[in-house]
């Protein structure tokens, strides 16, 4: 089934931006409201620690399996938040470059952050998102 998500690029907006500006969803879609995705294991313990890629990777897949059990995908996906605990842009950059390649083509409109602090023992980064689906 073909995504209900319309990603909306910008002309007049910078091109250097490696997401959409904006997307839609149509009015009879299901909107799927996402956790913070986090690198969690299965037990409970925090996957990569020490690192933002491995972090982010993990983030990836646990929202992966949150969206098959609404009945979704990662292209259903609407919008999403990255938040990485550092201070240092290039860490911000290596979990970024993560979360875009895992989206691809799909590339939905996103913010990325640098926090102070996250919620788990060990934790750098959590996603957050939001999915549509048309039923």
């Amino acid at each position: 089934m073909p995504s209900a998500v319309t990603l909306i690029r910008a002309a007049a907006l910078s091109d250097a931006a490696e997401y959409a500006y904006a997307a839609t969803a149509p009015a009879d879609a299901r909107l799927i409201f996402l956790a913070g995705s986090c690198p969690l294991n299965t037990d409970g313990s925090t996957a990569g620690v020490g690192d933002y890629a491995a972090q982010a990777a993990s983030c990836i897949d646990n929202m992966t399996g949150a969206l098959r059990a609404a009945g979704a995908e990662l292209t259903d996906v609407i919008s999403t938040r990255v938040l990485v605990a550092s201070t240092r842009q290039a860490d911000l950059v290596t979990a970024w470059e993560v979360v875009r390649d895992a989206f691809g083509d799909h590339d939905v409109p996103s913010t990325l952050m640098g926090v102070t602090v996250l919620g788990y023992d060990d934790q750098l980064v959590e996603i957050e998102a939001v999915a549509a689906v048309a039923d």
